[in-house]
């Protein structure tokens, strides 16, 4: 789907990485590491944070001009350039956010509960009193497991949502 196989990591996995990835947790099966969660605490740092380090280095990488606006890759790119950051009422309520994907193998079979319950309570340790996340509307397989997870609606964009929940 994607022609440059480190923008996806480059995006959604790297910022959360650095400089120490506390609130990060992989799932493992037979095959080996097939998922992962990835969080922070507090939303509006993490974002100051990358556009200060993160995001310029990856602008030089990746310039506007590398894709066609209109490919996948090109939408991945304008990220980059322009990352969306969360509502100000969203991150009051739930300053903590996070990002989970599971590999097929691992879903459906309470590898994604666990690896949640795990960020949850790293999350309540660091003082955190709510997280929220983002999801598409067409997944509608995960917005039926973040539903089961106790996470609820909080805003609602032309094609994806934001949903949150207490900690």
């Amino acid at each position: 789907m994607y022609r440059d196989p480190d923008l996806l990591g480059a995006i959604y996995v790297g910022p959360y990485l650095r400089p120490a990835p506390t609130l990060a947790f992989v799932g493992v099966d037979e095959e080996g590491v097939a998922g992962y969660v990835l969080g922070v605490a507090d939303t509006r740092p993490f974002e100051t944070s990358c556009e200060r380090s993160w995001w310029p280095m990856l602008r030089s990488s990746y310039p506007r001009s590398l894709f066609p606006p209109e490919s996948p890759d090109g939408r991945l790119v304008d990220l980059i350039h322009q990352p969306p950051t969360a509502d100000e009422d969203v991150v009051e309520r739930y300053p903590a956010h996070l990002h989970i994907d599971l590999l097929p193998r691992l879903q459906g079979n309470g590898h994604g509960r666990r690896l949640l319950e795990t960020l949850f309570d790293a999350l309540r340790a660091a003082g955190a009193p709510g997280v929220h996340l983002g999801v598409g509307l067409a997944n509608e397989r995960a917005i039926g497991f973040y539903d089961r997870m106790g996470f609820t609606v909080v805003r609602r964009h032309p094609d994806s949502l934001v949903m949150a929940r207490p900690l």
